[in-house]
């Protein structure tokens, strides 16, 4: 492990650290501003997180691993990590700004569990962006730009949450940029383990391909489909298709710099 490895990971992780800093914009953005927007964000964000999973990350891990069929058992076992984590935690990716009048009566309740939810998604996300920096650099900026992409949307309604939940506006953003700091303990911890214990590289990138894929189609998709998002299908395919693109950019990029 080298030391532009470890800059490169503590940076990236800083990034998502101050994505969440950034969410405060949200408080001076009107309601109609955001539904026109969270729409597009999502779409563009499934074709990051599935153009990253197919076209970065599994293709990596199987060039790392001795079995092909080994990555098609991690890549399962990343989605099914992630689906138990969701359910364990009751945390879900609700990119919605709105808060269901039926959790109204639960407000404090649910800005506390998704605190929680959220300090442990951040965690995980340092520890998958560590992961793929340690396999390859470029692999780790399209993992970081991807997971990036998913927080922007994410952090918006964490901070409508926390409001809902009874936190002053200030007290959210702070709330939720403590929580984005987990990013960097995931990734710091990583670091760590690969310094004195040697890491199945291929088994962390396949995992990591089977969270955006989770992610992306049971979290995102669903939530393109419902009528109150009101994005015409052309509009969805155009987003998902400038997200895709962005990653295959980022393929082209690192052929022509190699």
């Amino acid at each position: 492990m080298d030391t532009f490895t470890i800059f490169a990971t503590l940076a990236a992780s800083l990034v998502v650290v101050l994505v969440a800093a950034c969410s405060f914009f949200v408080l001076y953005v009107s309601d109609t501003t955001l539904k026109v927007w969270m729409p597009r964000l999502i779409a563009v964000a499934v074709g990051v997180l599935l153009g990253d999973a197919f076209l970065h990350l599994l293709p990596d891990s199987m060039k790392l691993a001795e079995n092909t069929n080994a990555v098609l058992l991690w890549t399962l076992a990343g989605i099914l990590f992630f689906y138990v984590i969701e359910q364990f935690l009751h945390w879900r990716h609700d990119h919605s700004i709105e808060i269901p009048a039926a959790a109204a009566g639960k407000s404090a309740s649910l800005a506390r569990m998704n605190l929680l939810g959220d300090g442990i998604h951040n965690f995980v996300d340092g520890v998958l962006i560590a992961g793929s920096f340690l396999a390859d650099p470029m692999l780790g900026i399209a993992t970081t730009f991807a997971i990036v992409m998913h927080e922007i949307p994410q952090e918006i309604s964490d901070i409508a949450v926390l409001i809902h939940g009874g936190f002053e506006k200030k007290q959210a953003v702070i709330a939720n940029v403590v929580c984005a700091t987990a990013c960097i303990a995931g990734a710091v911890s990583t670091l760590l383990v690969a310094h004195t214990i040697t890491l199945s590289l291929s088994a962390l990138l396949a995992i990591t391909a089977g969270g955006f894929i989770y992610i992306a189609t049971t979290d995102l998709i669903p939530l393109l489909r419902q009528p109150k998002m009101k994005l015409t299908l052309p509009i969805q395919f155009a987003a998902t298709a400038v997200g895709v693109i962005s990653m295959q950019t980022i393929l082209w990029l690192e052929t022509i710099l190699s």
